[in-house]
């Protein structure tokens, strides 16, 4: 074996075998890092397979494959860092140990300097001459470019995020990935229907972060303030910056509650309610329990929101919960949405409408909630006519259920990734950003004209996992998103209407009609999301497990 010590911390190697790294554990390392891409000769051992040899003897893994001729800064800084994290003393390698002993030297000039560099790389045989200009230029600079750096860096850690974050490890298990997001809890949001429905308690829908970070990632615990991807990196609050290799942009949207005048001060008392809230969704059921007469607002903004049937799901859960305690007549149910149709799929109305006759609901085009007044129980509503004109009215309310207006985050808003409306401008196959390669997004802050819904984060989950490998391996993408959402429809306690469809509003249904006719209401829908959805939402999707949606790699991506 040759080995060769640079210092305390670090001794460098030319390519190794996986029958060396128990002996290597026996010499006291506790750590390996590789600086070879896969492939770069055909007897080389993967970098999975070194991640694995080197697990089963105790050690930690790190892979930051670096092309000798054109090592970036990039390519420093996910060296630095990972020499920084890993247990000491650490075994690196490439194919000679010359890439290495570059990478090291070059992450070591600002604090050494040129000179100290070269000398250690020197004593260990490596003659790095020629690299003189460059340690001296960074020997003057203190200015690192990153405060850390990763493989893959994830933003948002919701439902889309970590279940990124989870396809790419079942892939690849020795990736350094990131997960930047500063919430504590994670929650379930789907589930936040059936608790304004009465039918999930509230803390099953959440649970804390930690625990659903997957093994082998690391949790950043702060916000992101920018996006500079022609520095590969993101800014946090902060003030800390973070390098990539690829970024996948996976934030949410933004409830923009203050978009409609008074109803941040309303919201969660007098009548007052929304199930896009983990705190007043409870409040619906209550609403909708004590509710014996009167009138009940539902409304929904202009689009794009998340899970687009939520606002009338909270209109057919409440509708339902009033007809069986045989107070339907006594209270007018009306609907506002700004669009100018019921759902953007038609072969799903007609079972909607008879719903919507059973609970005597107005449906009400064109009408756009502007203002909310708690205490005088008022609404005022823009109305847009089919000829363009806009007229305004008020009108007084018991009960009313707001959908607010949803933006995308400033950070992602005011970034270069955005598109002219706000959005991650990605390419709706590939997921790929149009203008800069690796960079993906996903879930609802990308620019596709998906439903945004969980079961659509899920279906893209895995595409992107696969997408930003190949690109990482410098392959063509083999995966592609059809643009499958799913907006299960809860009409009544007990029956659902299943809406699957991908883009273009092409059905999409999983089981076939005899099972499930999604056009219909059904009770085994209901069940699939009452008591199936969940387990599966906890259990698989963010753990990586792709039932029904592992990508069909036979098909190229455009």
């Amino acid at each position: 074996m040759d080995i060769r010590r640079l210092d305390t911390s670090i001794s460098v190697s030319p390519q190794i075998g996986l029958d060396d790294i128990n002996e290597f554990a026996r010499l006291g390392f506790r750590s390996i890092l590789s600086a070879r891409p896969d492939g770069e000769e055909e007897a080389q051992p993967s970098a999975d397979s070194v991640c694995l040899a080197a697990e089963g003897a105790g050690l930690e893994f790190r892979h930051v494959p670096v092309v000798a001729s054109s090592i970036s800064e990039r390519d420093v800084v996910l060296f630095q860092k990972a020499v920084e994290d890993l247990p000491k003393p650490i075994l690196a390698f490439c194919r000679s140990g010359t890439r290495v002993a570059m990478l090291w030297a070059l992450s070591q000039a600002p604090e050494l300097g040129a000179d100290a560099a070269l000398k250690a790389t020197q004593q260990a045989g490596y003659d790095l001459s020629n690299l003189r200009p460059r340690l001296a230029e960074r020997s003057h600079t203190s200015d690192a470019p990153s405060s850390a750096a990763c493989d893959v860096l994830i933003v948002g850690a919701g439902a889309a995020g970590i279940a990124t974050a989870a396809s790419l490890l079942k892939r690849r298990r020795c990736l350094n990935i990131i997960l930047v997001d500063p919430a504590e809890r994670h929650a379930y949001q789907p589930g936040w229907t059936m608790v304004g429905g009465g039918i999930f308690k509230p803390e099953d829908t959440v649970r804390p972060m930690r625990d659903l970070i997957p093994q082998g990632a690391k949790w950043e615990r702060a916000s992101v303030a920018a996006f500079e991807p022609d520095h590969d990196r993101v800014v946090l609050t902060d003030g800390r910056r973070i390098g990539y290799r690829m970024l996948v942009a996976a934030p949410g949207v933004m409830l923009n509650w203050s978009a409609i005048e008074g109803l941040e001060d309303a919201l969660g008392r007098n009548g007052v309610t929304s199930n896009y809230r983990f705190d007043t969704a409870p409040y619906t059921w209550s609403l909708v329990q004590n509710l014996k007469g009167g009138r009940a607002l539902f409304t929904q903004p202009p689009m794009p929101i998340k899970c687009a049937g939520a606002p009338q799901k909270a209109m057919y859960l409440s509708g339902d919960h009033w007809y069986r305690q045989g107070r339907i007549n006594d209270i007018d149910i009306e609907f506002h949405t700004a669009g100018p149709v019921l759902f953007g799929v038609k072969d799903y109305v007609p079972a909607l409408m008879e719903y919507v006759k059973k609970y005597r609901a107005n449906l009400n085009f064109g009408s756009r909630l502007l203002a909310v007044d708690g205490q005088k129980k008022e609404a005022r509503f823009a109305r847009t006519a089919a000829d363009g004109t806009v007229t305004e009215e008020t009108l007084g309310f018991d009960m009313i259920h707001v959908c607010p207006p949803q933006i995308a985050p400033d950070f992602v808003r005011n970034s270069p990734l955005a598109n002219q409306g706000g959005w991650i401008d990605v390419d709706e196959a590939t997921l790929q950003h149009k203008r800069y390669p690796n960079v993906f997004s996903l879930g609802d802050a990308a620019a596709t004209s998906n439903a945004k819904t969980a079961a659509a984060a899920r279906k893209q989950a895995p595409i992107v996992a696969e997408n930003v490998l190949s690109v990482l391996d410098g392959r063509d993408m083999p995966a592609a998103y059809d643009g499958y959402g799913s907006c299960p429809l809860t009409v009544e306690r007990g029956k659902i209407v299943l809406a699957e469809f991908g883009y273009g509003g092409k059905l999409m249904p999983t089981f076939p009609t005899w099972v499930i006719d999604g056009t219909k209401p059904s009770s085994l829908a209901w069940y699939l999301k009452a008591e199936a959805l969940p387990p599966i939402y906890w259990h698989a999707m963010l753990k990586g497990r792709e039932w029904l949606v592992s990508p069909d790699l036979k098909k190229t991506a455009a």
